[in-house]
């Protein structure tokens, strides 16, 4: 094991990204890699030693951060690190937090709309129905002239809206900032809630969007409305959009995102026959992994150098 301030550990690396790594333009020397998503305890062990970690999805509690005190970076593969890092107590302990952005804008985006699609032409339910020698569907309609509510305006949401112009959507933001498209109309967030066809979530997860549609607001969409979450689980009230698919508030649901990750295998959503579940794999494209290694690659050797 290497040691000092250039020592680096991926403590929960994947095929799929150590591949990736090993294409990189710039290859990172001495990584130390432990395969497999740690508990805690065991965290903390692979960490102990090192002072920069390659962080995919386990979480960086205060524990974490307070037992490994050779620790001084952390590059988490992704942009919402918020999730998965203790923010507040890395800045207590000197441990520089980076994320990396733009990678999978697209790759989100497209996955946003295959879900959309998937949801309304009824595919999932048709495919495990003919598979077991059924013949039935019930598609819930075009998507041509319905109109897509796109919350948060950012680079994802972006490439989202401009699939959706191309598919003959009309396109809604509720956006803090000016939109400089006159395709697309700006809405304050209850509006769009009531007028959209279709809610696709696209913020960022900080304090003020915790918790943002609470089961007041969930309730403001039309009756026969579909939502789709690709951004963080946090972001809505779980038990009110169960109660909605159940009640037939909503037409249909899917995400990709959730409050603890895997998914616990006997979680209710995993029991709901109109909601359309997917790994938290939005970001996973072979293009996309490629972006998201190779910058953080170039993040590793910045923070090595110190």
């Amino acid at each position: 094991m290497t040691s000092g301030y250039g020592s680096v550990v991926f403590p929960d690396a994947t095929p799929l990204l150590l591949e990736a790594l090993a294409q990189v333009p710039n290859p990172i020397g001495d990584l130390v890699v432990h395969m497999d998503r740690p508990d805690e305890a065991a965290l903390i062990e692979r960490l102990k030693g090192h002072a920069v970690a390659i962080n995919n999805e386990s979480y960086f509690t205060r524990t974490v951060i307070e037992q490994c005190p050779d620790l001084r970076a952390i590059v988490f593969l992704g942009t919402g690190y918020s999730s998965y890092v203790d923010v507040e107590a890395c800045a207590e302990h000197g441990v520089a937090v980076h994320g990396v952005a733009g990678y999978g804008d697209r790759t989100v985006a497209e996955h946003a709309i295959a879900m959309l699609f998937a949801v309304y032409r009824d595919i999932p339910r048709q495919d495990a129905l003919m598979k077991s020698g059924g013949w039935d569907g019930a598609p819930i309609g075009e998507l041509y002239g319905k109109t897509i509510g796109l919350v948060g305006f950012g680079a994802i949401a972006r490439e989202t809206a401009n699939i959706a112009l191309a598919l003959g959507m009309r396109v809604i933001v509720s956006s803090r900032r000016p939109v400089p498209d006159n395709r697309i109309r700006t809405l304050d967030l209850e509006s769009l809630l009531s007028e959209a066809d279709i809610v696709s979530l696209h913020l960022a997860l900080n304090p003020e969007t915790l918790g943002l549609l609470d089961a007041a607001r969930l309730r403001r969409m039309k009756r026969g409305s579909i939502l789709i979450n690709t951004a963080r689980a946090a972001l809505l009230d779980e038990a009110e959009l169960v109660a909605m698919l159940d009640d037939g508030h909503l037409a249909g649901a899917a995400i990709d995102v959730y409050p603890t990750e895997p998914l616990p295998a006997d979680h209710p959503l995993r029991k709901i026959p109109n909601l359309i579940l997917t790994a938290h794999t939005g970001w996973q494209s072979p293009e996309a992994v490629g972006r998201l290694v190779s910058r953080a690659a170039e993040i590793v050797h910045a923070a090595r150098a110190g």
